[in-house]
């Protein structure tokens, strides 16, 4: 948590840093869409629920896979570097049933996991070519804030292998960090690009789930469309 805090003051501190008269209209407001990439199996965090699950549900890590949707204010800070403020919104719903277990009736025992998350980015970007350059690279890294919601809901087998009816929820607020890459073209008045970030934050969990924690990190693919002023 303090290495949380000190590259929220860091980045903070500098993105705070007023724009030059000069690149006063550089300033752009970006949307973004494309799509996020769950952490694989190997990749995820010791006690991650979806790892935990998947001894006994059928279902794919990458199933978790899903668009994703954004916006961003992005101002120059001196000459080489930009600062970077936005969130964005991905939530995904897998249908399972348990692997070797069936109800009494001989039908498969059915649940659906759901896993939506919201990350406000607050980053901090170096653009080698310069904010006047037609064809901008960047990249860069900070803080992220990442507001989540995870729930398994559905038919589920006790240990005497009774199967009831239940919903659990869990749901918090994580902080962690991101980096990010990419390429935009830009003109007078707008610009588009291409994109890669990457999130790493997880969360705990009660006992109610199988796993003690949630991995909320990945890899989001995204085009931008940038307007600038």
């Amino acid at each position: 948590m303090r290495k949380h805090i000190g590259w929220m003051l860091l980045v903070g501190t500098l993105v705070s840093l007023p724009a030059t008269p000069a690149l006063a209209q550089q300033q752009t407001v970006n949307f973004t869409i494309g799509g996020f990439v769950p952490k694989g199996e190997d990749a995820r965090v010791p006690g991650d629920v979806l790892n935990e699950n998947r001894t006994f549900l059928v279902f794919d890590i990458r199933d978790f896979s899903s668009v994703a949707i954004g916006g961003e204010w992005l101002f120059p800070i001196g000459g080489l570097f930009e600062g970077g403020a936005g969130v964005s919104f991905t939530q995904r719903t897998v249908p399972t049933v348990y692997t070797f277990l069936v109800d009494n009736n001989g039908f498969e025992i059915e649940q659906e996991l759901r896993l939506r998350r919201v990350p406000i980015d607050l980053t901090l970007r170096f653009t080698p070519l310069g904010h006047a350059s037609p064809v901008q690279i960047y990249f860069g890294g900070g803080l992220t804030v990442i507001p989540w919601r995870y729930s398994e809901v559905g038919d589920f087998v006790d240990i005497n292998d009774d199967v009831f009816r239940a919903s659990y929820v869990a749901s918090g607020t994580e902080a962690g960090a991101v980096a990010l890459g990419g390429v935009r073209f830009q003109g007078r008045s707008a610009a588009g690009g291409f994109e890669v970030k990457y999130h790493k934050a997880d969360a705990p969990l009660s006992s109610d789930f199988e796993g003690s924690r949630l991995d909320l990190g990945g890899w989001t693919y995204q085009a931008t469309l940038g307007f600038r002023f």
